[in-house]
C-alpha cells in the first residue's frame, strides 16, 4: 500500500475509564473519535460499554447502546469507517450478533482462534484467573455467516503463528471470502511485539491480503510501529492498545496517538489514506 491507513482502537473491552483516558459514552466516543479523524484515521476500532453509572469499565453487547455510540462517531467524523469489536468469551455471542446487524459496520474483528491468555504479577502470581479466549471454529463460523450476511468485511484477528495460517484455511474451505489480518502482538501469552516476528509471518498470509499489527506495551512498540509502516501495512493505535508515545510520555488520549501513528507513515515515505481512500484500497462498498 503507498497509502497508509490509520485505525484508531478507540476503547477497548476493560480499561477502567476512572484510571485513563477512555471514552465510554455516545458523546465521549464521539469526541475522541474526531481528534482521531483529524489526526488521520480513517478507521475507528470500538468496543461498547455499559452505560450506567459507575459501569463504564465493563463491557456492553445491547444493541441500542452500539447504535448510539456508532451514530455518534459517524455523525462526527464523517465517512469514517467502523470496525466493530466481536470478542467474547463462551458460547452464546447473541449479543455480539445483534450489534453487528444493528450497526452494519464495514469491517468486524473476528477472532480467528483461541488463546490461553494469562498473565504474571511480578512476585510470580497470576495478575488474573488463567483463563481460556475460546474461539473454535464453529464460533468463527457463526460470527462470518452474519459479516457475510450484513456485508461486513473479517479482520482475523491473530494472537499466534497457528492462528495466522489457519486464516487460508477460513477462505479456501468457504468460511470466508476475503482475508483481512491484524497481527495481534503483546498478549504475555501470545505474540510478542518483535519486528523480526512481524517479518516471518508476512509470508504466511494469503497474497495480496491487507494486513496490520495491533501492538499492546508501552515506548517499546513504537520502533515495531515504524516497520509496520516500511513493510507496507495498515496502522493501528489508541488507549485500548497502549497509553504511551514514542517518547515514553502517557498521551491524553486517542488523538496524539493517531499523530504519532501517522508520523511513522510519514517517515516510511507514505501519505495517509482519508477514509475515501481506505474504502477503495481495501474494496469496501459505503453503507
Amino acid at each position: 500500500m503507498d497509502k497508509a491507513i490509520l485505525t484508531c482502537a478507540l476503547n477497548g473491552v476493560l480499561t477502567n475509564p476512572a484510571q485513563h483516558p477512555v471514552p465510554v459514552t455516545p458523546a465521549e466516543c464521539a469526541t475522541s473519535a474526531r481528534q482521531a479523524y483529524d489526526a488521520g484515521a480513517a478507521i475507528i476500532h470500538i468496543h461498547f460499554r455499559r452505560q450506567d453509572e459507575g459501569q463504564g469499565h465493563l463491557p456492553s453487547w445491547e444493541p441500542q447502546v452500539a447504535i448510539d455510540i456508532v451514530g455518534a462517531i459517524r455523525n462526527a467524523c464523517p465517512g469514517i469507517l467502523i470496525n466493530q469489536t466481536t470478542g467474547t468469551v463462551g458460547a452464546d455471542i447473541s449479543g455480539p450478533l445483534a450489534c453487528l446487524r444493528e450497526v452494519k459496520p464495514e469491517i468486524a474483528a473476528a477472532n480467528a482462534g483461541s488463546l490461553n491468555y494469562l498473565k504474571l504479577k511480578s512476585d510470580g502470581s497470576w495478575a488474573w484467573p488463567p483463563m481460556l479466549f475460546d474461539n473454535p471454529v464453529e464460533k468463527v463460523e457463526r460470527f462470518l455467516n452474519v459479516m457475510n450476511e450484513i456485508g461486513a468485511r473479517p479482520e482475523f484477528e491473530c494472537f499466534d503463528t497457528g492462528i495466522v495460517r489457519s486464516v487460508e484455511m477460513f477462505v479456501k474451505s468457504g468460511m470466508a471470502t476475503s482475508a483481512q489480518y491484524n497481527f495481534v502482538m503483546g498478549v504475555a501469552s501470545g505474540m510478542p511485539v518483535d519486528a523480526q516476528l512481524l517479518e516471518l509471518l508476512l509470508p504466511y498470509r494469503l497474497d495480496g491480503a491487507p494486513w496490520q499489527t495491533t501492538l499492546i506495551g508501552r515506548s517499546d512498540i513504537w520502533p515495531v510501529h515504524q516497520r509496520a509502516a516500511e513493510l507496507g501495512g495498515m496502522l493501528r493505535t489508541g488507549v485500548e492498545d497502549t497509553f504511551y508515545l514514542p517518547n515514553g510520555e502517557k498521551t491524553a488520549g486517542n488523538g496524539p496517538l493517531i499523530d504519532a501513528l501517522a508520523a511513522c507513515a510519514k517517515n516510511a515515505g507514505r501519505d495517509i489514506a482519508t477514509p475515501d481512500e481506505a474504502r477503495a484500497i481495501l474494496g469496501l462498498i459505503p453503507n
